[in-house]
């Protein structure tokens, strides 16, 4: 029987060297679960966050298949630690799983040009404003399905205040722009950057990343980065970023109604 595991750090084994963030949100018990069949001596295990699922350990069936009580989510990814979770992956969700590549980015030291990122953050048109995230501005992501993501993964504002981050781009008020913590764990954050259609190749997304990544080091908090195309990782470089390696995921639709 699946079963949250109150004690996630039982689990750290089954992802040793997983250089994934959110299982660390996970395993830190800041935000996401950990699901495991055995809760004493577990040989596999799901770190859930948001709409990311990491498969480790042993491949069973019954964890790639479960859904959590009360969870409507419709859309996840699920990420398999190798070949053999992969080919269970695909074999229980079948054509609800698209397989896809994301693309790791290097998690390195200080290797930021700090005086150039604070060129980009200012380059913007006068028209544009950047903007940490506060109550109102955590409240006005929500208010639109383009910009949720930036904040939606923490339960409320005190939640995102204590462990999230965030930069937007104001125009008039109004949010066209943003890069925040989809997660956070006790060293940094993950990095989300979402631009409103009609705005983008404006600068805007390089603008408030680059804003983004200083306000982390100032903190002393990592900035992480994990892209979903060859643009993101295009952008990541631009910023200081160097890529690693493509891996593949599964974008599994209909979760809730399988």
């Amino acid at each position: 029987m699946v079963t949250r595991l109150e004690e996630a750090q039982k689990a750290a084994p089954l992802f040793a060297g997983w250089q994934e963030t959110m299982i660390w949100s996970c395993l830190q018990g800041i935000m996401g679960d950990i699901y495991v069949l055995d809760k004493e001596t577990p040989g596999s295990a799901a770190a859930r966050l948001g709409d990311f699922c990491f498969f480790a350990g042993k491949p069973e069936k019954e964890l790639a298949l479960y859904q959590p009580p009360g969870d409507m989510r419709d859309f996840m990814i699920m990420v398999p630690q190798d070949e053999a979770w992969e080919q269970l992956i695909s074999a229980c969700w079948g054509e609800h799983a698209k397989r896809v590549m994301r693309y790791a980015i290097k998690k390195e030291g200080d290797v930021f040009d700090r005086a150039r990122l604070q060129r980009i953050a200012e380059g913007l048109l006068s028209e544009y404003t950047l903007r940490e995230i506060d109550k109102e501005l955590y409240e006005q992501c929500l208010e639109n399905r383009w910009t949720r993501d930036l904040v939606a993964q923490f339960d409320s504002y005190e939640a995102y205040r204590n462990h999230g981050l965030g930069v937007v781009a104001l125009q008039e008020g109004r949010i066209v722009s943003g890069a925040s913590s989809y997660s956070a764990y006790r060293e940094g954050i993950e990095i989300e950057i979402d631009t409103h259609v009609a705005y983008r190749r404006r600068g805007l997304a390089l603008a408030c990343g680059a804003k983004l990544i200083l306000s982390c080091l100032e903190r002393g908090l990592y900035p992480s980065w994990d892209a979903q195309n060859p643009g993101s990782v295009a952008l990541a470089e631009k910023l200081g970023y160097h890529a690693d390696h493509a891996y593949p995921v599964f974008e599994v639709s209909g979760c809730a109604r399988v």
